[in-house]
């Protein structure tokens, strides 16, 4: 189930005796995991006597079941939380071993003893087992799976897989219009990617703007940057589109707020080298429009935001396919310079500019 369907079962009826949290999404899983215990466990003091942890790299899964079992005079009602779910999983010959009879290994009897426990629970505990280690993509599913099979007896599954490009941009609008910020499209756009569509960073960076911003005043690309490390990349933006016009004085005038904001100039550099790679790859392929470019780049394998491809369509439009690559060969050479020994950076950068707008 999503999260959202576990915390409307949460209010129409009572937990489940045994849940398995799966998938690395940190920021939903705290919420849920928040919102079963004030069900399990509503008052204060019901959690602090009815509130156990154990973590499967240090604990044996029969052990935490036995724990379940153990009755308490002063917590009728008990939540226990596991942790690194993925550790009671059999490792190398042991995942081909059989689950029952004589050869069975121990991972594969406390795979029975947790069937065991659910047909017969404890009533009033909770058992959560929390399984964050691997994502739903990649080479991490095969793993996961495994995890989701080797606890098929709990009773319900919750899934927490990493938020998609809309569900983060949803996210953070709705975080934004509840904390009261007055937030353009294109300045939630720079946030949810800077932030790479992390739901817990997004949530930690809209609090600061709310502490910090100014009551009624709309929250734009400055303030972003100014409290958002990662949103930076906006003004190394400013830089690419300085250089596009050909306008040197403005591009030296990008390249001292960077340095004044601390900037590491290598890590700006690379940013300027991928974006110009984006733009001669979209030049090359003949695409018209942000739309195309995001397309494309799904295509193949690298989706890219909305607002990163408004972002490479602009340089696509500013710059001939003759100066993206010979921008490309400037880039490489600002690289190289910056990678000997005792380099000064502004200087490299600077020749970089005036080399790229002679």
């Amino acid at each position: 189930m999503t999260p959202q369907q576990f915390l409307t079962s949460l209010k129409q009826g009572e937990p489940a005796s045994v849940y398995l949290f799966l998938g690395p999404e940190p920021y939903q899983r705290e919420y849920c995991r928040r919102a079963l215990l004030e069900r399990a466990l509503p008052s204060a003091g019901e959690r602090e006597a009815g509130l156990t942890r154990h973590d499967l790299e240090e604990t044996a899964l029969v052990a935490v079941l036995e724990d379940a079992c153990s009755l308490s005079l002063f917590a009728p009602r008990r939540a226990i939380l596991v942790s690194n779910a993925e550790a009671a999983l059999p490792r190398g010959r042991a995942a081909e071993e059989p689950e029952d009879g004589e050869g069975a290994t121990p991972a594969k009897g406390s795979a029975a003893a947790l069937a065991e426990y659910v047909r017969n629970p404890v009533a009033g505990v909770v058992i959560v087992f929390e399984a964050a280690r691997y994502d739903f993509q990649g080479e991490d599913k095969r793993k996961l799976e495994r995890v989701r099979k080797f606890y098929s007896a709990a009773p319900a599954t919750v899934e927490f897989p990493q938020m998609g490009a809309q569900q983060a941009r949803l996210f953070a609008e709705n975080l934004a219009r509840k904390a009261g910020l007055k937030v353009g499209a294109a300045e939630l756009d720079l946030l949810v990617e800077a932030l790479g569509g992390e739901a817990a960073r997004i949530a930690a960076e809209i609090e600061k703007l709310r502490i910090y911003a100014v009551a009624g005043k709309p929250i734009g690309v400055e303030e972003i940057a100014a409290l958002v490390p990662e949103a930076r990349g906006a003004t190394i933006f400013s830089l690419v589109a300085a250089l596009g016009r050909n306008d040197r004085v403005a591009a030296l005038g990008v390249l001292d707020t960077l340095i004044r904001q601390s900037e590491y100039l290598p890590l700006a550099l690379s940013f300027l080298g991928t974006q110009f790679r984006l733009a001669l790859a979209a030049k090359e392929a003949g695409l018209k429009s942000p739309q195309q470019i995001q397309a494309h780049f799904s295509r193949q394998g690298m989706p890219i935001w909305g607002s990163r491809a408004e972002q490479v369509f602009q340089t696509v439009s500013s710059f001939s396919q003759r100066k993206l690559a010979a921008a490309l060969k400037t880039i490489y050479s600002a690289d190289k310079a910056l990678r000997d020994a005792r380099p000064d950076d502004r200087v490299v950068m600077e020749e970089f500019i005036l080399r790229l707008t002679a």
